[in-house]
């Protein structure tokens, strides 16, 4: 019995030590694979060009607003109360198109008390002629000097000015459109009172808008007249492609200058919308990256080059810009800097990239 306790302890105790064995060496096991992780060497993927040679689009960018080429505020010359509007805000009109009437009555009234005031005055002046010893009717005959005075005398001219400006009245309750194009800011209803001299409608002709922005002094020597331009509005999701049509002959007093462009509407464009304007030069012969390809080192700029699966950064300049890209060059100062046309260049993922970082590249989509 003692003997079999003795042989139960002892197998109990290499239990525990065949145990413990197992453990220390799944731990040491662990543990190499980790160790082995931790020091794999930590690719970095990136997405590449290889530098070539191309014309660069030179971008100049301002901000401008729309104008209408041709935009007048509509005025009645006389007052009265509205008879009838004919349009509504955003309508088009042709030139020569009714828009609005006054009520004519009293101005229909004056035109006739005019008429019969001219018939008096006429039979007054043809008494007078014949009192002189002219024959009535003989206007043409008479000496200027003797017309005038017989034709003042009698009130005939002045009967005449009468007429002229009754007629000029009446017609001038009829508002027609002096030009093609699309009504804005009626603010008036049928049967107010209308005053003569203010404004009652805006007519917008906006086939052709007119883009005014600003340039400094210095950019002024990339811009000539008839340049093309684009246009984006802030509104619009598109662009539009115009023309320089003038360049105003003055600095402003901040050192600017005003250009104006034409772009064609395409039924979308507003008057006084604001909009980005793109000036675009083309220069040949240029390294050109994605700005993306460009960070920072010491507040210098570097471009990453890859050679044999590592990234080596290698300084330059930038000396031309557009909304995308950079022009870059070696930089002068430093001799190990060098652009050849065939080298891979990285051009995303590079912010934390060092020197001799190994990396590799990521598949093209």
């Amino acid at each position: 019995m003692r003997y079999q306790k003795i042989v139960k302890w002892i197998f109990l105790i290499i239990s525990i030590i065949t145990l413990s064995n197992c453990n220390k060496e799944k731990q040491n096991k662990e543990g190499e694979v980790i160790n082995k992780k931790e020091y794999l060497p930590n690719k970095n993927e990136v997405n590449i060009i290889i530098l070539k040679k191309d014309t660069f689009k030179k971008e100049l960018v301002s901000n401008g607003r729309l104008v209408a080429l041709e935009k007048s505020e509509l005025k009645f010359n006389v007052s009265e109360k509205l008879h009838k509007i004919y349009v509504k805000n955003g309508d088009y009109v042709k030139k020569g198109q009714l828009l609005a009437t006054l009520d004519a009555f009293t101005y229909r009234q004056k035109v006739n008390k005019a008429e019969i005031d001219l018939k008096e005055a006429t039979l007054e002046f043809n008494d007078l002629q014949v009192r002189r010893g002219f024959s009535a009717n003989a206007k043409d005959s008479l000496a200027q000097k003797e017309y005038d005075m017989m034709a003042i005398k009698s009130g005939y001219k002045n009967a005449l000015h009468q007429l002229e400006n009754a007629r000029f009245d009446l017609k001038s309750t009829r508002l027609v459109a002096p030009f093609s194009g699309k009504i804005a800011n009626i603010n008036s209803k049928q049967y107010e009172q209308v005053n003569s001299g203010k404004a009652f409608i805006t007519l917008i002709n906006d086939a052709i808008f007119e883009v005014e922005f600003y340039v400094i002094e210095s950019e002024l020597k990339d811009i000539k007249t008839k340049d093309k331009i684009t246009i984006e509005p802030f509104a619009i999701n598109r662009s539009y492609e115009g023309y320089i049509a003038n360049i105003n002959p003055q600095v402003e007093e901040d050192g600017t200058i005003l250009i104006r462009a034409q772009v064609k509407n395409d039924g979308d464009l507003l008057e006084g919308m604001n909009v980005k304007v793109f000036i675009k030069k083309d220069i040949p012969d240029q390294f050109i990256v994605p700005k993306s390809a460009v960070v920072l080192r010491d507040n210098q700029e570097v471009l990453f080059k890859v050679n044999q699966g590592k990234a080596y950064w290698n300084y330059i300049k930038t000396t031309l810009e557009n909304s995308k890209e950079y022009v870059v060059v070696p930089d002068p100062d430093k001799s190990s800097a060098s652009l050849k046309p065939g080298d891979t260049i990285i051009v995303s993922d590079n912010l934390n990239l060092a020197h001799d970082s190994e990396i590799s590249i990521k598949p093209e989509n």
